[in-house]
C-alpha cells in the first residue's frame, strides 16, 4: 500500500456505491432482482428478460440515463424506486467506511460525496446508512445533468465547490470515472479493489488499489 501525502490533500471526494457502500446491493438489484421482476411482470422467462435487458443496460453505460431511476422506470415500465425500497435491507456500508470518514473529519479534511446515483436512490441509501453527519457536501451528478465520466461534471463541481483539484483525493470503483477525474486534474486517486464484498477483487489497472479504507488514513495526523 502506498501511503497518501495527507499534508498535500485538503478535499476528499468520495464515490458512494462500491466505495462507501457495498456494491453487493446494486449488483443484486440490477443483475438479479430487477430482471426477475421484469420477467414475472411480463409473463416471460428469465432468459428472455435477460436477453432484452442486458444489452439495453449496456447501451447506456457511462451516460446519465444509466444511473436514472426515472429513466429506467419509464423504459422498463417498472416501479424502480419502490423496488429499491423493497430490497433496502441489502444496503450496507463497506468495512470501516464510517471510521474512515470520522478520521477525515477529525483531521479537518473537507469530505464531499460525489455520486452518479439518482437522488431517489441516494435518499433510500442515506436513510439506511446515515452518512450525512460525516459528510460536508453531497453531490449527485443528476444535479448537473452529466455523469462523472463526463468532463462537464467536474467543471460543474468546480463552479459549485471551492476546491483545488491538485490538492484533492478522489476514491472510486469505476475505472472510466477515475480516468475522467485524472484527466480533469484531480491530484490523488485510489481505486477500490473489492467494491462488492461478495465478489472477488477487480483489476484496478493503472490506479493504486485500496482494500480497506481505514488503511488510507493510517498516517493521517489528527490534531
Amino acid at each position: 500500500m502506498q501511503l497518501l501525502p495527507w499534508e498535500k490533500i485538503d478535499t476528499v471526494l468520495l464515490d458512494m456505491d462500491g466505495t462507501l457502500l457495498d456494491l453487493h446491493f446494486d449488483n443484486v438489484f440490477w443483475l438479479d432482482y430487477m430482471p426477475q421482476y421484469y420477467a414475472d411482470k411480463n409473463g416471460i422467462t428469465r432468459a428472455e428478460a435477460d436477453a432484452y435487458i442486458k444489452p439495453l443496460l449496456a447501451s447506456y453505460t457511462g451516460q446519465i440515463h444509466w444511473y436514472c431511476v426515472d429513466f429506467w422506470s419509464g423504459k422498463l415500465d417498472l416501479p424502480i424506486k419502490q423496488m429499491k425500497q423493497d430490497t433496502a435491507e441489502l444496503i450496507r456500508l463497506r468495512a470501516n467506511a464510517d471510521k474512515f470518514l470520522a478520521a477525515l473529519r477529525a483531521a479537518g479534511k473537507h469530505c464531499v460525496l460525489v455520486t452518479n446515483a439518482h437522488r431517489d436512490s441516494l435518499q433510500i441509501k442515506l436513510e439506511k446508512v446515515h452518512l450525512e453527519p460525516l459528510l460536508d457536501v453531497i453531490i449527485s451528478s443528476h444535479d448537473y445533468g452529466y455523469p462523472k465520466e463526463d468532463q462537464r461534471f467536474w467543471q460543474s463541481l468546480r463552479q459549485e465547490l471551492d476546491f483545488q483539484p491538485e490538492r484533492s483525493l478522489f476514491i472510486d470503483d469505476s475505472l472510466p470515472v477515475l480516468r475522467s477525474a485524472q484527466h480533469y486534474g484531480i491530484g490523488h486517486l485510489r481505486a477500490v479493489l473489492q467494491p462488492d464484498s461478495q465478489a472477488g477483487h477487480k483489476n484496478c489497472e493503472e490506479f493504486i488499489p485500496s482494500t480497506d479504507l481505514l488503511d488510507l488514513v493510517s498516517n493521517l495526523q489528527i490534531p
